[in-house]
């Protein structure tokens, strides 16, 4: 049996009570929403930088200039988060505001490093996200065998999976050989690059890759080397070249679809004039797609050379401060540069002294034709060591007293002077000037003046 309420009746007990709590939890949910909607959603936080260690021996380390161009071929194209890791610094190389923190270490073996577990320190102070490893040169040097280094490299990869199990592994074929006193040497590193490849499938995962890049192949110890052994400005290019289109996928990019680098600039050519500007031309390089333009870099004093502008023609012009060499290098749309072209030498050229000489004092100037309005000046010409590049006539008023202000120019030793004030005494002087800009003292005393070399015009 149903119970009926009339109309306006008041309900009372639990059902009161529930409405209460409903409306109160309505207030409260509207107050929260009024909160959220004032002070808005929390700040999305940046992206983390991606961190890349750089893993190896001199070769990397020291100068192991091949980070710096990777380093700045990653910023011009875009690759801007990405932080260099290592518990050693780097510096120097041509470039300023690198990042260059790395962990070569000169004269280390892939398997001393293992076997003293040296590695576990380095990646505990810095937790890269990516490592680029050239290891097993020094290894090969001292003639051990290709299992024992491989045996190695495991134990480093297992080592930084340790520290981030998503860590990604870029194992390079390491670059040729050919040192004296180590006639092993070159066939040690073909070796051990013929067995990475197998080494590298066996022990990658989906989670963390062993990626190798081949380091190896079109490296010419005789061109790109110093020594036989440690790369030289256009081996460290080659190696950067390498490197590049393995590491940009790992840095939320795509591999480019053009890897090609352009040729070298070739016949550059210096031309220093006496103003010490420096005038550089050299042959177009060439590309796959095309040039897009030249970096120029100057080095003196023994100095790593510097990046000091860009073209997009084969000719730059610069200012010579002492002695210095210059080279350029070609790049196209993708980022790819070209190796460092073969260093010139600016030298100053055998220039005539400076012209410090002043013409001589010029004639006292005399008034003739002389209006109402104006006056015309003459006197006697200046002589010059090199030549009179003109006169400066200057103007006081009244026959005594007043400012002398320089009212016109002229390049011959005469002068018209206009919109004067009728029954208006002037005096003038006249002083002349070089091409270099050098002075003549002022014109004479005038003997009828009191003023030193001046002359008085009175318009009528």
């Amino acid at each position: 049996m149903s119970r009926h309420h009339p109309p306006g009746t008041a309900l009372h007990g639990p059902t009161t009570g529930a409405r209460r709590r409903t409306a109160l939890a309505a207030l409260c949910a509207l107050a929260l929403a009024l909160t959220v909607a004032i002070t808005g959603a929390p700040a999305a936080h940046a992206a983390a930088p991606v961190r890349v260690m750089p893993l190896g021996d001199s070769i990397t380390g020291g100068p192991g200039c091949w980070r710096a161009v990777l380093w700045d071929r990653l910023q011009r194209s875009g690759f801007t988060n990405v932080d260099f890791v290592g518990t050693l610094p780097g510096g120097g190389c041509g470039m300023t505001g690198w990042d260059g923190d790395n962990e070569g270490h000169g004269g280390y073996q892939a398997t001393g490093i293992a076997n003293q577990n040296q590695l576990p320190g380095w990646l505990a102070a810095t937790h890269p996200d990516v490592v680029l490893m050239h290891l097993g040169t020094n290894d090969v040097w001292n003639n051990q065998p290709t299992a024992t280094i491989l045996t190695a490299f495991g134990k480093l990869v297992d080592q930084m999976r340790a520290d981030n199990p998503n860590i990604k592994v870029l194992v390079a074929q390491i670059i040729p050989m050919t040192p004296s006193g180590c006639s092993w040497c070159p066939t040690g590193v073909s070796a051990l690059n013929a067995a990475i490849p197998a080494w590298a499938a066996g022990k990658s995962t989906a989670q963390s890759p062993v990626t190798v890049v081949d380091q190896f192949s079109g490296f010419d110890t005789a061109v790109d080397t110093s020594d036989g052994v440690h790369p030289d400005d256009s081996g460290f290019q080659k190696m950067s070249d390498r490197w590049y289109p393995a590491l940009t996928p790992l840095l939320g990019g795509t591999t480019p679809a053009d890897t090609t680098p352009p040729s070298v600039p070739a016949g550059l050519r210096v031309n220093v004039n006496c103003s010490m500007v420096v005038t550089l031309n050299w042959t177009a390089s060439t590309d796959n797609v095309a040039v897009t333009g030249y970096d120029v870099f100057r080095s003196a004093s023994g100095s790593p050379a510097t990046a000091v502008g860009t073209t997009t023609t084969t000719t730059f012009t610069h200012t010579l401060s002492g002695l210095a060499q210059y080279q350029v290098r070609a790049r196209d749309a993708a980022g790819n540069t070209s190796a460092l072209s073969e260093p010139v030498s600016a030298l100053p050229p055998p220039c005539p002294p400076p012209d410090t000489q002043p013409p001589t004092t010029p004639g006292t100037p005399t008034a003739s034709a002389t209006s109402a309005t104006g006056t015309t000046l003459t006197w006697a010409s200046s002589t010059d060591n090199i030549g009179i590049a003109g006169y400066e006539i200057h103007r006081a008023p009244g026959a005594t007293g007043g400012t002398f202000t320089q009212v016109g120019t002229s390049t011959a030793a005469t002068f018209t002077d206009t919109g004067l004030a009728a029954g208006t005494t002037y005096r003038y002087q006249v002083r002349a000037r070089d091409a270099v800009g050098n002075t003549s003292s002022f014109s004479p005393r005038s003997p009828s003046r009191p003023r030193p070399g001046a002359v008085a015009a009175r318009p009528r």
